[in-house]
Formats: structure tokens, sequence, C-alpha cells
């Protein structure tokens, strides 16, 4: 069940992507074109409800107790989500996983550890 979950969320990120194509393509050929009211799309790399939490348990377990930062796990969530690795998605990606951090650190499921650099560790609560 979780396979075909994820073969729709794809394929639904697909369809967003190739109707703002069309979208784009009819702006260039006509940018007075009447395309009618603007419809609302899911943002870009948008996530299902659960996913994001999902995927960012998932890094914190494989961590296996080691601090990892929001930047290794946005890393890890695109990976997992088949995201492309390009600079605009990370950042995107690693604010959501920040956010997303966050609200397991008020639930007390996980914490934030210093350590050396400019992102903070984080690790599950034992």
């Amino acid at each position: 069940m979780l396979a075909r979950i994820e073969h729709v969320q794809r394929e639904l990120r697909a369809l967003v992507a190739d109707l703002d194509h069309i979208d784009a393509v009819i702006r260039i050929f006509d940018p007075d074109a009447d395309i009618g009211p603007a419809k609302r799309y899911p943002a870009a790399h948008t996530a299902f409800r659960g996913e994001m939490a999902r995927h960012v348990m998932d890094a914190l377990r494989k961590a296996k107790g080691a601090p990892v930062t929001s930047l290794e796990i946005a890393r890890e969530v695109m990976e997992g989500r088949g995201l492309k690795d390009d600079g605009r998605a990370v950042i995107v990606i690693r604010k959501r996983v920040g956010a997303c951090l966050a609200k397991l650190r008020a639930k007390g499921v996980a914490r934030d550890i210093p350590i050396a650099g400019e992102y903070k560790g984080w690790e599950l609560v034992r």
C-alpha cells in the first residue's frame, strides 16, 4: 500500500510540473492570453501529511545516537523522496526539516545538541 501511495504522489508531482510547463509555454507565445483564473497549485516539493515527519524520524534513527544536522537530514529526505539535489530545493527542504524538528522537540521526541559548525546537531530522545 505504501508503494502505491508513493507512486501516486510521484505522479501528482509530475502532473503539477507538466501543468506549470504548459502554462509557461502559453505565456511565452501569448503573454496576454486569458488562461482563466489562477488555481492554487501545491508548493514546490510539497509533502503529504506526516511524510516529512516520517522521513525525519527515519534519518534520526539511522544516525544511531550520533547527532545529525538539519542539512544532513534534508539531503536524506530528498534522497528518500527522489528529489534532485539542487541548491534551491535543498534550502526549501532544509527549512521544512527544521520546522519538523522544532515540532518533534516540542513533543519531546527529539533534542538539539550544540556541535561545531553553523548547524545544530539533532538526536532522538531516549
